[in-house]
């Protein structure tokens, strides 16, 4: 009898070429399963009732770990290698790695960083530096973004992270600051909501044959004195190469309500 226990590995006392045809088969199923994956993500983060970032760099996070955990399970079963041990075997030359892809990694803590903490997100408009515009994705290296004339800009993740970022209005909305006359809002009935109510109504029968809305226009007060009131009326059209339209005829309609107010006055 023998002393000792002998250790039996299954896969790897087959023959190396069994061993290599067993490894393309994983190698098979992690490609499947990783697309799989990045397909069910993006069916999820694209849904109306997700709450989640929209960034291509979350579906990327997930192939990334997908094909690491893969690979360290074809490398233990197959070949007889730690994915430890090889990790502290290349601790040195990892580090000479790293240390020339600074640049790569200092966008892709940022990417991570600016996605999770919502800091920057897709059909969010911006402006970074010189650069303004829609964001389109957040990948693992840049951000996409589309300028005012339609010209895609490439932006590093690293700049936006470490630079002054200016939120800018949506390009569908339309923004109109509107001071009224305190006077002028006693003669509705219901006082100031009435009369907000009246230049809603006014300002959304003006745009609708411009633009269709996404929203019914709202107006929203900040301040009042002893003689005026001022706010904002804010609506969200559908066409937004109409803006500058939509914002005249916006303007019209109030000029017009504030005219007849003060005519019944």
């Amino acid at each position: 009898m023998q002393s000792g226990t002998a250790q039996f590995h299954p896969i790897q006392n087959m023959p190396w070429g069994h061993n290599v045809l067993i490894a393309a088969g994983l190698v098979l199923a992690t490609l499947i399963l990783s697309r799989l994956s990045a397909r069910a993500l993006r069916h999820l983060l694209w849904r109306k009732d997700n709450q989640l970032p929209t960034s291509t760099i979350i579906v990327n996070i997930a192939r990334v770990a997908i094909w690491a955990t893969s690979g360290s399970i074809i490398l233990d079963s197959c070949f007889g290698i730690s994915a430890n041990a090889l990790v502290a075997a290349l601790g040195i030359g990892g580090l000479a790695v790293s240390l020339g892809f600074q640049n790569t990694l200092s966008n892709l803590i940022s990417g991570i960083t600016i996605t999770f903490t919502g800091l920057v997100k897709p059909g969010d408009d911006i402006e970074v530096g010189l650069v303004s515009g829609t964001v389109q994705d957040v990948t693992w290296r840049h951000t996409t973004i589309r300028n005012r004339e339609g010209r895609t800009v490439i932006v590093p993740n690293a700049m936006i992270a470490s630079s002054v970022l200016v939120r800018i209005p949506q390009a569908n909305m339309v923004k109109i600051p509107i001071s009224i006359p305190l006077d002028r809002t006693s003669h509705a009935e219901a006082g100031i909501d009435e009369f907000a109510g009246n230049l809603a109504e006014a300002v959304s029968r003006a745009v609708e044959p411009i633009s269709s809305l996404e929203k019914e226009p709202r107006v929203i007060f900040s301040e009042i004195t002893r003689d005026w009131i001022t706010g904002s009326l804010i609506l969200f059209i559908h066409a937004p190469e109409r803006r500058a339209a939509a914002t005249d005829a916006a303007v019209r309609a109030i000029a017009s309500t504030l005219h007849e107010v003060s005519a019944k006055a």
